[in-house]
């Protein structure tokens, strides 16, 4: 199994960061897009790392448009020698119209839109294909040499996108190298709901399970002592709760018969009451979407739960000492993937 960890937000920590997860033995670096843009970093980390693989997870799709990324994506592949993973994900209508000030409308067919588009610049760029693309919501048509970057031996970037619901996993399967699990996705409902569908969509493509990886971010709670351990806890279960606050998210709860819950939580969001939301995450939910014991059990707990049903784990080890993360990244990284 491959084992990622997220890089800081922002850029002053991130040289030093990326040394570390490398020389621990981590597979993969991610940043995420919250307050700061999560491509730059990954400069930074291309420049101080070798050999571990670089990834947005993620960056916001529909904030940028196709060309933009694929520009992006075929720059820092270059730069990083083969080693940036695109990792896209759409975000909500809210966010996407209000925050980014961009259009929104039908995110499946956008998105699968979006990463078509992208795929038809680069196969211009590599392969000297004509640009014409015309779809519903994107037209690329012109590209002039003086526009047409220069192309590298490593080729255009790994795409992986974030995905919960079937019209998002679909067209993860279609067109990707993975997929980005989202964490409130429980092993139930990856099994249930997500792979037959990622099945379904490599089986039309003439691949197997094999040429495609799933990534999981797993929720951990744990300690070294128990103010630690009640602190993780507490964030861990607020987490929980703004995630399932959100409609799109409520087909996960559903599968578990938990759905009632999240029109309350939804409800507390908008009133701002964050802290409280935590407060309805009772234990049976918290246990089915993270990981929750003491520091020495939680590797063999992630093993037990996710060998052979993901391909990529991410996780920090901020729980145990620094000393001893390289250990535990080798111990997972021998369990099985897919």
């Amino acid at each position: 199994m491959k084992v990622d960890g997220e890089l800081p937000i922002g850029m002053d920590k991130i040289t030093s960061q990326v040394k570390e997860l490398a020389k621990a033995g981590f597979t993969g670096a991610q940043t995420l897009e919250t307050g700061h843009d999560p491509f730059l970093p990954l400069v930074l980390a291309a420049e101080h790392s070798e050999n571990i693989d670089l990834m947005t997870a993620i960056a916001v799709a529909f904030a940028r448009n196709p060309l933009n990324l694929a520009a992006i994506g075929n720059d820092l592949n270059s730069y990083s020698q083969g080693r940036f993973i695109l990792g896209l994900g759409s975000q909500i209508k809210a966010h996407i119209e209000k925050r980014f000030s961009m259009p929104w409308s039908h995110p499946a067919p956008r998105m699968r839109e979006m990463i078509t588009a992208m795929q038809a610049i680069w196969a211009n760029w590599y392969d000297g294909q004509p640009l014409d693309f015309r779809g519903e919501f994107y037209q690329h048509t012109l590209m002039t040499p003086v526009f047409t970057p220069q192309t590298s031996e490593f080729g255009p970037p790994r795409v992986f996108l974030a995905a919960v619901g079937p019209k998002m996993t679909e067209v993860a399967a279609d067109l990707c190298q993975g997929m980005l699990v989202h964490p409130l996705s429980s092993t139930h409902y990856l099994r249930n709901h997500t792979l037959p569908v990622i099945e379904k969509g490599l089986a039309k493509r003439g691949l197997s399970r094999q040429d495609f990886e799933l990534s999981y971010p797993v929720f951990v709670v744990s300690g070294q002592s128990e103010e630690a351990f009640e602190k993780t806890r507490r964030a861990i279960k607020e987490r929980i709760a703004f995630y399932a606050s959100t409609p799109a998210y409520r087909r996960v709860l559903e599968a578990h018969g938990w759905e009632q819950l999240q029109p309350e939580l939804n409800l507390m969001s908008k009133q701002g009451r964050w802290a409280e939301m935590g407060d309805l995450i009772e234990d049976e939910i918290l246990n089915t979407f993270a990981v929750v014991g003491e520091p020495d059990k939680i590797v063999p707990m992630i093993k037990q739960r996710y060998s052979g049903l993901v391909d990529r784990i991410t996780i920090n080890f901020n729980y145990a000492p620094l000393e001893q993360r390289a250990e535990l990244v080798k111990e997972l990284a021998q369990s099985q993937g897919r």
